[in-house]
């Protein structure tokens, strides 16, 4: 629809929804000149919560029309099996992707996000799997990986502290181990703001991330699959509509 829109000489697209939504909408729109502009519909929000619009419509819709088109950077994710897809704000591998998996559409409907909470705290009874994973000429082995490209996540949270639409790169975030009380640690730590203080946390900054290993992995907070993935940084792809004050 937004593809059509676009060659039916739309000069601006507008969504109204939750990150998913937005992911949708954005395969139609990489590479156009055309604006999007966002409002929140969805659970988490994760990008009306990283733009300040928070979820109140009325409010995001004021803050939306001070806002300017700024060209931004969107990540490309290739599976071995699936054509390339898009995504705008994060990819998550191993546990995250795990518990996105897990999560009951008709429970999410009913309770919104204390859905991922429920499918969350039924991951942690056993042990992570742990996958590998090689970022630019280092591998690495871990339980979760943030591939992001904002700080939020769930909408509550900050784990890529450094991230930055403005920025043309990601933020990679990697936990290490597969104890689930260690990741029990690294939530409570993630909670505080204060992640990347505990020892097993690894910050990186890179334009191309591997999985190396079948894992499972979401896009944009849905689930994508389970199998090895290349990531890369596509600078410039997108007009997005951002305030100005925005850092």
């Amino acid at each position: 629809m937004a593809r059509q829109a676009i060659a039916e000489g739309a000069d601006l697209i507008l969504t109204l929804g939750g990150d998913g939504t937005i992911n949708e909408v954005l395969q139609g729109m990489v590479h156009s000149e055309v604006p999007l502009g966002i409002l929140p519909g969805g659970t988490a929000n994760c990008l009306a919560m990283e733009l300040g619009f928070g979820s109140r419509i009325e409010r995001a819709a004021e803050r939306l029309a001070g806002s300017q088109p700024v060209r931004v950077a969107v990540g490309r994710v290739q599976g071995a099996s699936k054509p390339s897809r898009y995504f705008l704000l994060m990819c998550g591998a191993g546990l995250d992707a795990a518990i996105v998996y897990e999560v009951r559409a008709g429970l999410k409907r009913a309770a919104g996000k204390l859905a991922y909470w429920v499918a969350g705290f039924s991951q942690f009874r056993r042990s992570v799997a742990s996958f590998r994973l090689a970022v630019g000429q280092q591998t690495f082995t871990c339980g979760f990986a943030l591939i992001s490209r904002i700080r939020n996540y769930g909408g509550d949270l900050e784990i890529a502290l450094g991230a930055s639409l403005r920025s043309s790169d990601f933020e990679v975030v990697l936990f290490e181990g597969s104890n689930p009380l260690r990741f029990l640690l690294y939530f409570v730590a993630v909670g505080l703001r204060q992640p990347q203080r505990l020892a097993g946390v690894r910050v990186l900054r890179a334009t191309q991330v591997e999985i190396l290993t079948s894992t499972p992995a979401q896009i944009d907070g849905e689930y994508y699959g389970r199998e090895p993935l290349m990531m890369e940084a596509i600078p410039g792809a997108l007009t997005l509509l951002i305030p100005p004050t925005y850092g």
